[in-house]
């Protein structure tokens, strides 16, 4: 007889030497489905938290973007435009070159911090990992073995 296949002609009989009963196939089934689920939650975890750090980076560089155009446009702005008036350039168009020149800075850095923005993607292997076993459990259903199953398993027929 075939190790792990059931006598269908005894009832009750323990099982042989190296066969497992259906409690400990039952067991091991449900604590490799506990560690799948776990391995599962894991790799969503950290691809989170890759696209987290992204987006963190991604924030800072749009604060720092912020921080560029508000506070430091009007100090530096002033002393920028009276430089270049002392260069010749009229006064109107000393401050308007300088205000040009920072809008560009906050407009490069708002870039960067989209760019980082943009790299930020769903958790895929984690999905798909999900979905994958979503399909083998919908397919595993529990019915009695055919006598058909039970013959190949002892070795009846081929």
């Amino acid at each position: 007889m075939a190790a792990g296949a059931a006598d269908p002609t005894s009832t009750g009989r323990a099982p042989y030497d190296g066969e497992r009963s259906v409690g400990q196939l039952f067991a091991a089934a449900t604590a490799d489905l506990s560690a799948l689920v776990h391995d599962e939650i894991a790799l969503a975890k950290a691809e989170i938290r890759a696209d987290v750090k992204r987006g963190v980076s991604g924030g800072v560089s749009l604060t720092v973007a912020g921080v560029v155009a508000l506070a430091a446009v009007p100090m530096l702005s002033a002393a920028a435009a009276f430089g270049l008036h002392a260069l010749g350039i009229t006064l109107g168009w000393s401050f308007l070159i300088v205000a040009g020149a920072y809008l560009l800075l906050a407009a490069l850095l708002g870039l960067l911090a989209l760019r980082s923005f943009k790299r930020i993607e769903k958790p895929r292997r984690t999905i798909e990992g999900a979905q994958a076993t979503a399909d083998v459990l919908k397919n595993a259903r529990p019915r009695p073995a055919t006598k058909e199953e039970i013959d190949r398993a002892l070795g009846r027929i081929p």
